[in-house]
Formats: structure tokens, sequence, C-alpha cells
């Protein structure tokens, strides 16, 4: 795949809406650990964190949100959480521990927009848990 400077590096790209792109900048960063990327005019930019980014947009009157939420892996599931929790994001569920070899909790940003941010505890295989690894 060609690279393309104007554009984060990875695969998937989340994009997200928000009333206020420069609002939304400055939270996420604060409370979630992303970094300012790319910022286009004050209705577009893209934010990194680790080897993954998203794309915040201006949102409009016609927007719809649709459910779901982002996920985000990350160091240490309990700081993030009190970073996070400290700036304002609601919480949905707190730090739990799960068979698959994750400790995850979700919140909800200022935005109405549910984010799940995930820590890995150890190499789990999921036949362990009662998942399938699809055979490549």
């Amino acid at each position: 795949m060609l690279t393309n400077r104007s554009m984060p590096e990875c695969t998937v790209i989340p994009v997200l809406s928000y009333p206020d792109v420069n609002q939304a900048i400055d939270w996420l960063c604060k409370a979630f650990g992303f970094s300012l990327r790319l910022r286009i005019g004050d209705h577009r930019a893209q934010l990194a964190i680790n080897d993954g980014a998203i794309v915040i947009t201006k949102e409009h009157a016609s927007s719809a949100r649709a459910a779901g939420s982002v996920m985000v892996r990350v160091e240490d599931v309990h700081r993030h959480s009190v970073v996070a929790i400290g700036h304002g994001a609601r919480l949905i569920s707190p730090p739990a521990d799960y068979p698959y070899g994750e400790r995850q909790y979700t919140v909800e940003d200022i935005a109405g927009h549910r984010w799940t941010f995930s820590q890995t505890l150890s190499d789990t295989d999921p036949e362990e848990w009662g998942g399938s690894a699809a055979k490549r």
C-alpha cells in the first residue's frame, strides 16, 4: 500500500462527528490520550494514538450517530479511566477483566460516542474461552 503524509498509516480509521471539532480535539487529547495529527480548518481533524487514528468531523444537523463503539488498546486501563472520567467521560461499564485476556472499560464522550478501552493481560487462545480463530 502506498503511503500518504495526508492520511494515517493504519488500515481502519473510524470517522466520528462532533458539534465542535476544536472542543473535541482538546477533550479527546486530554481525556483519552490522543494527539493531533492534522487539522483541516474548523471542520475536520485527524487524531493519532499509538499506531491507530480517528478522523473527527463537524456534526451536521442531518447526521445521525450510529450505535456501537470505538475500541482503543491502552497500556493501563485503570490509569486511563481515571484520566478520562476526570475530564468528564461518562462511565458506562467500569474496568473489568475478561476471560479472553483483556481488561476493559467503556465510557461515553462529550458528544455521546461510546469508547471501549482495552488492556491486554495475557495471550489467550480463543478456544480457551469459547471463541474460534479464523483459519488462514
